[in-house]
């Protein structure tokens, strides 16, 4: 570690402002509070700042469908936001929103040096337009039958099922999922950020910035050819208006990492920092960002391309990682593994899921899996009966005995100066994000911590007379290697970490204190730092997370729905063989007479004529037929059904109709042409 203070600013991706936290956005924030909290604890000078996104049509339709204001709606989401992230101690120093005139003066400024420098373009486009909403309709919220394998309720960009691309357009069967109206096509002069002028500076930017896994897929981008990118929507759209285009708006990709920006000013201003040393071209400071690699896109292309173009620095880093499974399957709503941040705080501490999440987390993008079960188990031993444990087995004695006072000397010097050594490894692997490779070094100086106590003995030396020595000097050193312990994992675990220095009575765990032990110190009282996950708990946990989705399922307003087809209303029935089919014999009929059959609401009796036998049918078509505007039609029926005793009479066949009932029936009629009796082949 060098002697000079960096000065670092860390950012998580913004999360959007339609919905609350869930384990899977957590992986996110709480690597990156453990990252900012270790460069604070090294003496570095980090500031972490995040933002709620507040920009977009799904905010303005959500806002709509709830009956209130897009304004109403983000402060809502984004006191539950800040409250969940508070509940997994995510220290941000500043938690913002797009939606502020920092965002708007910075979007602006982006926006019009980029348009200055030649960098945008302009462009009549044809999209898909909501003749009922009257709006332009991103691809997202147009749905329909995918044209490659025929998937049904589709969006309007990529099948979920066979995994093709396409635009809206080709979609079959298309609909809006704002009102379920057919889409039409409309044009629409749209402003574009010409991408490829920085596809020189963005090679080599990416290959000493982006992660070497993120670099093969960012080549296969270059290799296609950058395109331009559409940073306009058409009113009506909930964001800021684009400064020269009345009644356009910017994209709120445009505007969302501009976030970042933002919520740092704000920071800034409140507490008197200099904003342009960390964002201008030529500032030495560090700023990184972490993201989940399903929007490196906008991260490692977009992004630092708008920066470049508009006169700031460029990230320093950009950290991917990959996504959260449970159980080793996609979060499910119906398994309750989807789990909300509030659901799993009323049930767990939130710092077992923050050891867990560290001890599976390294640098790369590989997906992290959440096994309930082995969650249980590792936090149990790790944490409870590994790191706890050496503290319980060691403060009671220097309590009782020694009135809390430790020890002068420590009893194994060699032992305690291979763990401070130990911190050099531990510290290189939270600075590249290998936490998991942190936790097992910290938990091997744990394991080696019991084994001392365990050899040493206390409970039996503190029965022999003469032995007190021995054991305040055995239970010192225990404590000591408690702290050096502790201290490694106070990024992971800031409250554990804070009741730790409150027991040992010391101020904190700065990284380069453990170097001088506690000796002739006086510490507090012991109290139990950590309690053992019960197989209940998460057990209550998963049932309750079922409960939870199905109330938010009840209380969302359905969206729209395409009008289904009357296949869809009345599928196909059951397959069945030609000789089945050709039992049924159909022949034309003439209708001789129709009546009202009395005491019936549906029936009407009619007599058909089959050129030369007649047959008396009732037929349940009153609601749709008046009997005299029948007489003298021609239909079709099924000759050789059984007879049916009704209550009315004998019916001697069915006349055919097609239409889901009431008024909308009709009877099936031959052209002209077709006589009484001939079959339907």
């Amino acid at each position: 570690m060098t002697d000079k203070q960096r000065k670092i600013l860390v950012t998580s991706a913004l999360p959007y402002a339609n919905g609350p936290i869930h384990l899977g956005h957590l992986v996110e924030y709480i690597q990156t509070d453990i990252w900012t909290r270790f460069q604070n604890q090294r003496g570095n000078h980090c500031t972490y700042v995040c933002a709620d996104d507040a920009h977009g049509t799904p905010i303005m339709l959500k806002a709509d469908q709830m009956g209130v204001t897009p304004e109403a709606l983000i402060s809502q989401v984004s006191q539950e936001h800040q409250r969940d992230f508070a509940g997994f101690m995510v220290g941000f120093d500043n938690y913002y929103s797009t939606h502020s005139e920092e965002n708007k003066h910075f979007a602006s400024l982006i926006y019009t040096r980029l348009r200055d420098g030649g960098h945008i373009a302009k462009k009549t486009i044809t999209q898909a337009y909501d003749p009922e909403k009257e709006m332009f309709l991103p691809d997202r919220f147009v749905k329909g039958d995918c044209p490659k394998c025929g998937a049904q309720d589709q969006y309007g960009d990529s099948c979920e099922v066979c995994g093709a691309t396409y635009s809206p357009v080709e979609l079959k069967n298309a609909y809006s999922a704002v009102s379920g109206a057919k889409p039409i096509e409309k044009e629409s002069e749209h402003y574009f950020f010409k991408l490829a002028d920085f596809e020189n500076t963005l090679r080599n930017w990416v290959d000493s910035c982006v992660q070497e896994q993120m670099i093969h897929k960012l080549n296969e981008w270059f290799e296609s050819g950058l395109q331009n990118w559409d940073i306009s929507r058409d009113a009506p759209y909930w964001g800021f208006e684009i400064p020269d285009a009345p009644g356009k708006y910017f994209y709120v990709w445009l505007d969302a990492p501009i976030g970042y920006m933002a919520s740092f000013k704000n920071w800034c201003e409140k507490n008197s920092v200099d904003f342009d040393e960390y964002w201008n071209e030529a500032s030495d400071t560090e700023l990184y960002h972490f993201i989940g690699k399903d929007i490196a896109y906008f991260h490692t292309l977009f992004w630092p391309a708008m920066l470049e173009g508009a006169g700031f620095r460029k990230p320093t880093k950009v950290f991917c990682h990959g996504f959260l499974t449970v159980n080793g399957q996609k979060m499910s709503k119906s398994r309750g593994t989807f789990i909300m941040a509030e659901t799993y705080l009323k049930h767990l501490r939130p710092e077992y899921l923050r050891y867990y999440f560290a001890a599976k987390l390294g640098s790369g993008i590989d997906d992290i899996d959440l096994s309930l079960d082995d969650f249980r188990m590792r936090v149990n031993a790790d944490l409870v009966n590994k790191v706890v444990n050496i503290a319980s087995r060691c403060a009671g004695f220097i309590h009782k005995k020694f009135a809390g006072q430790l020890a002068d000397t420590l009893a194994e010097p060699a032992l305690y100066d291979e763990a401070v050594a130990s911190g050099e490894l531990i510290a290189n692997a939270y600075e590249a994000r290998e936490y998991g490779k942190a936790m097992r070094e910290i938990m091997h100086l744990a394991d080696k911590a019991n084994q001392y106590i365990d050899t040493a003995e206390p409970w039996v030396l503190a029965k022999q007379e003469g032995k007190e020595q021995q054991v305040q000097d055995c239970c010192t050193m225990g404590i000591n290697l408690f702290r050096v312990i502790v201290s490694y994992l106070a990024p992971v675990l800031p409250q554990v970490a804070a009741d730790t220095a409150a027991f040992l009575n010391i101020d904190g765990f700065a990284w380069g204190a453990i170097k001088t032990p506690l000796l002739n110190h006086q510490i507090n009282k012991f109290k139990p730092l950590m309690q053992r996950i019960e197989e209940d708990s998460i057990n209550a946990m998963i049932e309750d997370s079922k409960a939870t989705l199905a109330a938010i399922a009840a209380a969302t307003p359905a969206a729209p729905t395409a009008e289904k087809t009357e296949l869809e209303k009345n599928p196909v029935a059951d397959e069945i063989t030609f000789d089945d089919f050709a039992k049924v014999d159909l022949r034309v009929a003439r209708i001789a007479k129709a009546e009202h059959v009395k005491g019936a609401d549906k029936l009407l009796q009619l007599t058909l004529d089959l050129g030369g036998e007649t047959r008396n049918v009732f037929a349940g078509i009153k609601s749709a037929y008046n009997p005299e505007d029948l007489e003298g039609k021609l239909t079709v029926m099924v000759a050789n059904l059984a007879p049916r005793k009704m209550k009315f009479g004998m019916s001697e066949g069915m006349v055919l109709a097609a239409g889901p009932g009431g008024k909308d029936l009709w009877i099936l009629e031959p052209h002209e042409g077709a006589q009484p009796g001939m079959r339907i082949m």
